[in-house]
């Protein structure tokens, strides 16, 4: 038998608080009884539904966890589902590669840069062995644009992506940018070159309120907004996570934004309604799994927000987003020509 620990439990800080527990939510489903239940037709009820889930899955996983989950309601502040050390300050990795964009776009919203202005890429910038698509080019120097690299880096999760970002962002700037827009705990870790940064910390709480500044459009301009929300929308956005065993039109639904290092697998993300509204944010971070060299799909975190991704959607199916509404155009493939 495997008994989960993690921080919480060893430090006797007793079980995660979710909205099965405080609102008195109706306990996991069985297997039997899994996936026949009726849709929640309530945020409150969307919400325990959730929280359920989430014990489930992160239980079957193992390792430690700490996230923050919140369902809209029209009639006021989000339901929050799960609130699992939501206020631990931890390695973000990846994930906190929406909170460069938006550092970035935040410049470009001021008239400061363009997206289409040029960066060089260079060998010496190039990260040896990095994920994304820079380190693959075998030739340089080469040029791209200041919006390529900002899709490469929201969408395949490019490595050489973050330097680019830093040319023309440097760390201290950056940091700057996300503290006065609230964001204190969110910020990357500066290097003696003042161009580079590891991608730094922040909180399951404060992702989720970037993500949430950001659908609500308090965070960049409409056009900076919407670009944003398209690339970690678009189909080639991550998909091994909460996104995986769904249709290309549900994945269409969610913006994503995952993040890997060590034996870390975090995501963080906005499901929308049919409309294009906001009805769930969720911030996912996870390390202690068996499995660190494993950065596929059959890694246990990965997969238990898989099976998360599925129940996510399900739950809020039937309920209306809050707020500004945000479209997607049709997926129309090409074959070429």
């Amino acid at each position: 038998m495997t008994i989960r620990v993690n921080r919480r439990t060893a430090l006797g800080l007793g079980t995660v608080a979710t909205a099965g527990t405080v609102l008195g939510a109706a306990g996991p489903a069985t297997a039997a009884t899994e996936g026949t239940e009726p849709a929640p037709a309530t945020p409150v009820q969307a919400a325990g539904r959730v929280a359920a889930a989430y014990e489930r899955e992160t239980a079957r996983a193992g390792g430690n966890w700490q996230a923050y989950v919140s369902v809209a309601d029209p009639a006021g502040e989000p339901v929050v589902a799960v609130a699992d050390e939501a206020d631990r300050r931890i390695e973000a990795y990846s994930v906190n590669k929406v909170a460069v964009a938006v550092a970035v776009l935040d410049k470009v919203d001021r008239g400061l840069l363009t997206l289409d202005q040029r960066v060089e890429v260079t060998a010496a910038i190039v990260v040896p062995g990095g994920d994304g698509i820079f380190g693959l080019d075998g030739a340089y120097p080469s040029s791209v644009t200041l919006g390529h690299a900002l899709a490469a880096l929201l969408t395949v999760s490019d490595d050489t992506a973050v330097r680019l970002c830093g040319l023309v962002c440097p760390a201290a700037e950056l940091n700057q940018i996300l503290r006065d827009k609230g964001f204190p705990d969110t910020q990357v870790q500066p290097v003696a070159n003042p161009n580079r940064f590891f991608l730094g910390t922040s909180t399951p709480r404060e992702t989720h309120d970037l993500l949430r500044a950001l659908v609500g459009g308090t965070l960049l301009s409409p056009a900076s907004t919407a670009y944003v929300l398209r690339l970690l929308r678009s189909p080639i956005a991550y998909t091994d996570g909460i996104r995986r065993e769904m249709s290309s039109a549900q994945r269409a639904r969610i913006a994503t934004k995952a993040g890997w290092f060590g034996d870390a697998r975090h995501e963080a993300g906005v499901i929308f309604d049919a409309a294009g509204a906001p009805v769930l944010t969720y911030a996912l971070f996870a390390d202690g799994q068996a499995g660190a060299d494993d950065f596929g799909a059959t890694h246990p975190a990965v997969a238990a927000r898989a099976r998360l991704g599925r129940r996510l959607l399900a739950a809020v199916d039937r309920l209306p987003g809050v707020g500004a509404t945000h479209r997607t155009a049709p997926h129309r493939p090409s074959n070429g020509g």
